[in-house]
């Protein structure tokens, strides 16, 4: 079974895991401090996901390079991604008048997603994991694994 990997791009990484289903199977924020633990740790993540298909990346950058030179090495395909794409095709426009409100309303929604995958809730929820689950969640659209977006309270 196939799988694709989204990737809030920093030193504190979010991480949302997406099944060919569209549906997330597990989602973390990590903090790799220093570009060079993050280079072991991207080589970390990929290695330990032997059904991985596809990369999302959200962010530029050197840091979004070496997730992109891992994936290419494992025949990986990767696709980059911003805030500003993947919040005009998941979130109203009413909730982008401004950062803070596109940052709740990502909240929110990142968290219907989990609740729609059956995946673990949060007790928390960092930002960075809420926009992997969301960049994940438009990679899967974009890549067909699925057709429309799923039926999400207040969608």
């Amino acid at each position: 079974m196939a799988e694709l990997l989204a990737v809030d791009m920093g030193l504190r990484t979010g991480l949302a895991l997406f099944g060919e289903d569209g549906r997330l199977r597990w989602y973390r924020s990590q903090n790799f401090g220093s570009p060079a633990r993050l280079k072991r740790g991207a080589h970390a993540v990929l290695r330990d996901l032997p059904e991985l298909s596809w990369l999302v990346i959200e962010g530029g950058g050197p840091l979004a390079e070496t997730w992109v030179r891992e994936a290419e090495r494992r025949g990986v395909r990767a696709m980059r991604t911003d805030a500003q794409q993947w919040r005009r095709i998941l979130l109203h426009a009413r909730e982008q008048r401004s950062g803070a409100l596109a940052k709740e309303s990502a909240d929110a929604l990142a968290r219907e997603v989990i609740a729609w995958s059956g995946a673990k809730r949060p007790t928390s929820l960092r930002h960075d994991a809420a926009e992997a689950i969301l960049a994940g969640l438009w990679g899967v659209l974009e890549i067909g694994w699925l057709e429309r977006l799923p039926q999400l309270s207040g969608r």
